[in-house]
């Protein structure tokens, strides 16, 4: 089989989850049936290179698109990349396409040399209203790029059982044409590692307890929810944030200004490291946190915790989405009620009260050191025993499989 995938995100640029799912995806992919299948990728950058029967290559712009709003240039730069990459597909007998970035090449593909069109669908574009923050008004064109491509999909892959209900009822897509796979986690990469001079390097108090937040600057992620729960943090937690990469200058601005007044009122001490850390260092991160805290208003799956979770650590997290799914409350880590406000919805109703409530969630578990060891030891069982990025390739295979011989037979 011929297979080409299409992403914005590979190695090394990585910055979500859906890199992280395209890298470890592609890896097993290739090595199904004894390396027999061929796959192309191709990504949003400048990578170039062919390692056994894997090949990359990366689509990248050498100008500036001329627009009179600025935000738009992400959207115009994108299209001309997919353009680019629908010259440069090799023959193939499927496309899977991850994300909006992609989806114009996937569909004209697909047109251009008849094979079938699969879609992983890793967020969706209305669900997220803080990306017209980025986007301005070309929010519009993605979210209606997305909605095209998912209705000219021969099928649809959605990691979660909340993603595929949000497919469905957003865009009308029927259930029979979504199938769920989940993301899947590497185990031997992600384990207990300690690393006490990381400690040092961060000013992280070895004797104190710490919550660890990971991820990037956007509303998302929930990040300022977090902030405003740490004066209500038991004094002796620390708050780490390894966060970086904001969406927009201004919530940049917004993020350093709010953690110097947590910094200036010295109730807690909060280390802001706002930078990319390399992979070693986040799982050393993660080895020596108390607790590992997902404040997500919006996430159709959450790998950051699984990543958490195999490394023995248990999660506080939002119950929205896919989180749900992967968090068993009680049992591997805590879920923090979440209501939606009506009219601007994912952002909660009552901001304040959620903000109490993953500081109260944090603080019954650092507390009790037998519900934090307990809680450590059934996260990394349970991640152990459902996700594995191998069943994940195998189920995206057979996948592909039904859909090449629907698409010969109809």
């Amino acid at each position: 089989m011929k297979i080409a995938c299409l992403t914005n995100e590979y190695p090394p640029h990585i910055y979500g989850g859906a890199g992280i799912h395209i890298e470890n995806l592609t890896r097993e992919l290739a090595l199904i049936d004894g390396g027999r299948h061929e796959l192309h990728i191709l990504c949003f950058g400048d990578q170039r290179g062919k390692q056994g029967n894997m090949a990359v290559d990366g689509i990248a712009l050498d100008f500036e698109f001329p627009c009179k709003d600025l935000r738009h240039r992400k959207l115009l730069d994108t299209l001309f990349r997919n353009i680019l990459m629908t010259g440069s597909v090799p023959a193939a007998d499927v496309i899977h396409c991850h994300t909006w970035y992609t989806h114009l090449a996937g569909c004209l593909i697909k047109r251009i040399f008849d094979v079938p069109l699969i879609i992983t669908v890793h967020s969706l574009e209305p669900q997220r209203p803080w990306k017209a923050e980025q986007l301005g008004s070309a929010y519009k064109a993605s979210s209606w790029l997305e909605h095209t491509a998912l209705k000219n999909a021969d099928g649809v892959i959605a990691v979660s059982e909340s993603m595929k209900q949000s497919v469905h009822e957003l865009y009308h897509i029927p259930h029979e044409k979504i199938r769920i796979i989940p993301n899947g986690i590497d185990l031997d990469q992600f384990q207990p590692v300690f690393n006490p001079g990381l400690l040092n390097t961060c000013r992280i108090d070895p004797e104190k307890p710490y919550l660890l937040f990971v991820g990037r600057i956007t509303r998302q992620k929930g990040i300022f929810h977090l902030l405003n729960a740490v004066p209500f943090l038991a004094p002796e937690i620390q708050v780490v944030l390894a966060a970086a990469d904001p969406d927009t200058k201004e919530i940049g601005e917004e993020m350093k200004t709010k953690v110097g007044e947590l910094q200036q009122s010295g109730s807690h001490k909060v280390i802001w490291i706002n930078e990319f850390l390399p992979r070693e260092h986040i799982i050393s991160l993660y080895s020596h946190a108390s607790v590992f805290v997902c404040p997500s208003i919006y996430e159709p799956f959450g790998i950051i915790n699984l990543e958490a979770m195999a490394c023995g650590k248990p999660v506080v997290a939002s119950a929205v989405g896919g989180i749900r799914e992967v968090v068993v409350h009680g049992e591997t880590g805590l879920l923090v009620p979440f209501e939606p406000e009506e009219t601007r919805a994912p952002e909660p109703k009552d901001p304040q009260r959620f903000s109490r409530d993953l500081a109260s969630a944090v603080n019954s578990l650092v507390r009790s050191p037998e519900e934090l060891q307990r809680m450590g030891l059934k996260a990394r069982e349970h991640v152990k025993k459902n996700y594995s990025w191998r069943s994940v390739a195998g189920q995206t295979m057979d996948y592909y499989r039904e859909l090449i011989k629907s698409n010969l037979c109809p």
